[in-house]
């Protein structure tokens, strides 16, 4: 089975850049769908963006369009998260999840956590 590891969390400011890394071991099948979720302090989770394995097409959450990028690096089997003018409001532990769906995932990584502040 797969197993996930999110790296590259920190303390920032607002407006300021912070690239995610998400390095999975184990096979990740043309059906693979790579995810971002975050999770603010005292909320639920929610979706952030998400890359299918078998073509790259990414797909993000109205909120983070236009600032986010999601990219891959197939020889390393990593996923990243490049985010750009980041906001306070965006304070979260971030997470990288994998399954077969856009926003939807059955594997998990540990998190990592993203500080922004004002």
């Amino acid at each position: 089975q797969v197993q996930l590891v999110e790296s590259g969390g920190g303390l920032v400011q607002a407006g300021d850049s912070l690239r995610l890394s998400c390095a999975a071991s184990g096979r990740l099948y043309s059906s693979s769908v790579m995810n971002w979720f975050r999770q603010p302090p005292g909320r639920e989770r929610e979706f952030v963006a998400a890359l299918r394995w078998s073509n790259g097409r990414t797909y993000y959450a109205d909120s983070v369009k236009g600032r986010f990028s999601m990219s891959r690096d197939n020889a390393k089997n990593t996923v990243y998260l490049e985010m750009n003018n980041l906001e306070p409001e965006e304070t979260a532990v971030y997470f990288c999840g994998s399954g077969i769906n856009i926003g939807e995932a059955n594997v998990w990584g540990q998190g990592t956590q993203v500080t922004v502040s004002s």
